[in-house]
């Protein structure tokens, strides 16, 4: 029977990996530099950065465009809570979160053209929300509302509006309805990079349509955390029959 050797940059990666747990390296520090480490351990640039890889894919390690790889923190979840006025998922980890937030007018590409039951090429505004924990994303929305629905000020960054947006709360009055589609799936890789997760690692893509009482489609919104950070939580109301006998 053969066993198989470790290769190089398994060795350095449960070197660093060592470190990291038993905290010489500690949550939120940034390692030696690339070619730094490379020339500690002997090897070359190439072989350093599969170690890296493997730590990466692990969430150990997370690397911030120009700024190099950092030890990532312990991942705080935060919770998605389904129906109407109750979406908070930002602040529901008890962190200080910076959260972005662009609007723009977008025309209806077939896909929105299905979720919002327009016209393709229609007007929309879009929110793009992106939720940050210090240097960590926490997650990505694209909100989509008919532009005729939408107030002209909301698309000049009124404060109360983008508040909103941010919370992720649904942006206009009380539908009669909201559907939520959920899923599991691999990122996308424009979601891999903004998340900074690994390609292995599932996300948790949720759509949500929501409709007034004349069946009017006021609001779509296409939400992705990392599925490692993320729980999901969904309460039904029965109606209880109270007539009077």
């Amino acid at each position: 029977m053969t066993r198989s050797v470790p290769s190089r940059h398994d060795d350095i990666a449960d070197d660093l990996r060592h470190q990291i747990t038993t905290g010489r390296i500690k949550p939120g520090e940034r390692l030696p530099s690339e070619a730094g480490l490379a020339d500690r351990y002997k090897v070359s640039t190439v072989t350093l950065r599969s170690a890296l890889a493997v730590l990466q894919c692990e969430g150990l390690v997370e690397k911030i465009h120009g700024k190099g790889n950092f030890v990532r923190r312990p991942p705080r979840k935060i919770v998605y809570v389904g129906g109407w006025g109750t979406l908070d998922p930002w602040t529901a980890a008890e962190a200080a979160l910076r959260v972005t937030v662009r609007t723009t007018t977008v025309p209806a590409d077939s896909h929105l053209t299905a979720l919002l039951k327009v016209p393709t090429g229609s007007p929309l505004a879009e929110f793009f929300c992106v939720s940050h924990e210090e240097e960590s994303p926490r997650g990505l929305a694209r909100i989509y509302i008919p532009r005729d629905l939408v107030p002209a000020e909301v698309l000049d960054d009124e404060p109360s509006w983008q508040e909103s947006a941010r919370r992720l709360a649904v942006l206009g009055s009380a539908p009669a309805t909201v559907r939520e589609t959920v899923c599991a799936r691999p990122p996308t890789p424009d979601e891999a990079s903004a998340l900074r997760t690994g390609s292995s690692t599932a996300v948790l893509a949720i759509t949500r349509v929501a409709t007034d009482t004349a069946g009017r489609v006021v609001e779509a919104a296409l939400l992705t955390f990392p599925g490692d950070r993320v729980d999901a939580v969904f309460t039904t109301h029965h109606v209880t029959d109270e007539r009077q006998t």
